[in-house]
């Protein structure tokens, strides 16, 4: 019965991914993942973004995510294109290798009553985590209580991954005490919680946290990558975590030095750590576990390639 309900078609809370990469001083659209919105794939295609100009350009020139929750009238670019395609809200996630923008990373969702999940944006303000903005789908009421929470250092999914520095998994966040927003959550159906650091230029702090929900899920597995050369060596990565719906729990950090290993242009985790660039891969053979979607995104600290988190559809 598992199997069957895991294989069935997914409705998904991110519903586009787009790599964009400067090029010749503009942002060039590189790879990305449309489903079946195919006439706004290819308005995509042929569109470049000067520094400043449309989501991408703005996530490059003020240096830090951007959440954009409608698009009539705002700097968008794509708008009427969008708009025929149900899509209403984007998030756009600049990946700087220290003052170097590598990439911009945009993730475009619809507004219905049925998707639920989050994609929020934090930043440090007087020692706090603050919300910076986030894009919630129906989860209305988890919104709200989003908006009234503040995390210190180690408090928390947002407050973890600041003190460590890295990317992290966080499992049940209906029911675990780490989780400190779990009773809203559960009530919105919340089950996985993905929280990343976006390092940017000027030593400001930013974490991004993707948090699931079971009926229209951001992925049905996670991974997390540690590519430090002083952990993996060079031009490599070894799998520490990871949830999967078909395969469970992944890597064991309880059993360091058997991890999966992979190196440089090995498959698609090894794509990113040979170029230091974001992967979108859809409808290829050949991706973990028979899923036909994935994304790889690089994080960057201190001039070398850190991390990888991973999500498949």
């Amino acid at each position: 019965m598992m199997d069957v309900v895991i294989d069935t078609p997914t409705r998904t809370f991110i519903q586009v991914t787009e790599v964009w990469v400067p090029e010749g001083g503009v942002l060039k659209l590189v790879e990305g993942s449309y489903g079946d919105l195919t006439a706004f794939a290819e308005t995509s295609r042929g569109t470049e973004l000067a520094k400043g100009e449309g989501l991408p350009g703005k996530a490059w020139a003020e240096e830090r995510p951007v959440v954009l929750k409608g698009f009539d009238g705002s700097y968008f670019k794509r708008t009427e294109a969008a708009t025929e395609a149900g899509l209403t809200s984007a998030v756009a996630m600049p990946i700087f290798d220290e003052d170097d923008l590598k990439a911009v990373l945009v993730v475009l969702c619809g507004d219905d009553d049925a998707r639920t999940g989050a994609i929020e944006v934090w930043h440090e303000e007087d020692g706090l985590l603050l919300l910076d903005d986030g894009y919630y789908g129906a989860a209305k009421h988890f919104e709200w209580v989003s908006q009234h929470t503040s995390f210190p250092k180690g408090q928390g999914l947002p407050g973890g991954v600041w003190v460590s520095g890295h990317p992290m998994l966080m499992r049940d966040l209906g029911s675990g005490y780490r989780f400190i927003r779990a009773e809203s959550a559960g009530e919105a159906g919340l089950t996985t919680g993905l929280g990343l650091p976006v390092p940017v230029p000027h030593d400001k702090t930013y974490v991004m946290t993707l948090l699931s929900a079971r009926g229209t899920p951001i992925a049905r597995r996670f991974e997390l990558w540690d590519a430090r050369k002083a952990r993996a060596g060079d031009n490599a990565a070894l799998l520490v975590d990871g949830i999967c719906a078909r395969e469970g729990t992944l890597g064991d950090p309880d059993n360091a030095g058997n991890e999966r290993r992979v190196t440089a242009f090995q498959g698609a985790i090894g794509r990113v750590i040979g170029t230091g660039l974001p992967v979108v891969q859809s409808g290829q053979a050949g991706l973990s576990a028979g899923y036909s979607t994935m994304v790889a995104v690089p994080i960057h600290q201190g001039g070398e390639l850190a991390h990888i988190v991973a999500w498949y559809i």
